[in-house]
């Protein structure tokens, strides 16, 4: 593992439900890491996260106000830093489509941003978080997080001699997280009625453990171009309801514009450049069969049966009722 402690790590969205949970983690078992600077736009966010982490008990740690599109004020925020953890985004779905060029602005040209101020700054190594809605995208908010993915990837090939990776996480919603399903069952809980888009919907379930988790792991092995999609167990969004309130009316309200009714992390198309380990999936670049035994051999992997795909409707692994109940008490 990393000895994080001698290291500067930037982490931008660090404000966000991940990036205050990578800061608990990471401060939790390093607290007097050389620098971890927390870079969003939120001046008020950054205050009341301040109020929980203080430069006087934690002397490594920046609170940095910026935005990731404003290249020369991320350029500043970079001097010095080892790795880059890139956790901001714009993420609504309606909102995208209202506003496609704000999320163009953020997601796309604040990831070019991040590779061009990486590269010029001796950055060692760049974890991208992705979505389960870039893949097969069929809203705005997907398709700006797929060319994300492909910039991050596609940064592998724009490093020449120097020492730095690029690489990619992508995992679906987070239970509990800001803007996700249960607080928002847990506030309509008050009324007895739980609106549900459709009730074949089904999700991957992750928690933010398993999340920050899932990006230490690949500052730890990755060695460049990797998409690291996590094993993780599905649930029906009927199971959630029932796990908030079981004596709740379900009001059946249609599947909103830009959403699937299951999740996909992994396509058809996709299979012939992924390779399995015990715990993740991990979808290569386009590459030849001897830079692809490269990869085999050093996560000790295989390959994944042609045409084989990942999504939550097939998935072999789920949580039930009472297993998530019990995540949502500890929330």
């Amino acid at each position: 593992m990393i000895d994080f402690s001698n290291k500067a790590i930037l982490v931008t969205g660090g404000t966000g439900s991940f990036g205050k949970h990578f800061t608990k983690t990471i401060l939790s078992k390093y607290p007097n890491i050389r620098r971890l600077v927390i870079y969003s736009r939120d001046e008020l966010k950054q205050f009341e996260m301040e109020q929980i982490y203080p430069k006087s008990k934690y002397p490594g740690i920046r609170y940095f106000l910026g935005d990731v599109r404003d290249k020369e004020r991320f350029k500043r925020a970079c001097e010095g830093i080892d790795y880059i953890v890139h956790a901001a985004a714009l993420k609504q779905v309606p909102a995208a489509e209202y506003n496609p060029m704000e999320f163009i602005k953020t997601n796309i040209l604040g990831a070019q941003n991040i590779i061009e101020v990486a590269l010029d700054n001796g950055v060692k190594k760049v974890v991208a978080l992705s979505t389960d809605k870039a893949v097969a995208p069929i809203n705005l908010y997907g398709a700006t997080k797929l060319v994300s993915d492909k910039l991050f990837v596609a940064a592998n090939n724009m490093k020449g001699s120097r020492d730095i990776t690029f690489s990619v996480v992508r995992y679906g919603n987070v239970l509990g997280s800001r803007g996700s399903v249960v607080p928002f069952f847990l506030e309509k809980r008050k009324e007895k009625k739980l609106p549900i888009t459709d009730l074949s919907m089904t999700r991957f379930n992750i928690t933010l453990d398993e999340g920050v988790g899932l990006v230490l792991y690949a500052l730890e092995k990755s060695i460049g171009g990797e998409i690291f999609v996590p094993k993780i167990p599905s649930y029906k969004i009927t199971d959630v309801a029932k796990a908030v309130c079981e004596d709740c009316q379900i009001e059946v309200v249609g599947i909103r514009p830009g959403e699937k009714l299951h999740e996909e992390m992994i396509t058809s198309s996709d299979s012939f450049n992924t390779i399995e380990t015990e715990k993740h999936y991990i979808i290569l670049p386009p590459m030849s069969k001897d830079n692809k035994n490269k990869y085999l051999d050093y996560y000790n992997a295989k390959d994944v049966t042609p045409g084989f795909s990942y999504n939550s409707r097939d998935n072999d692994r789920w949580i039930t009722v009472e297993q998530l109940r019990e995540q949502i008490k500890n929330l």
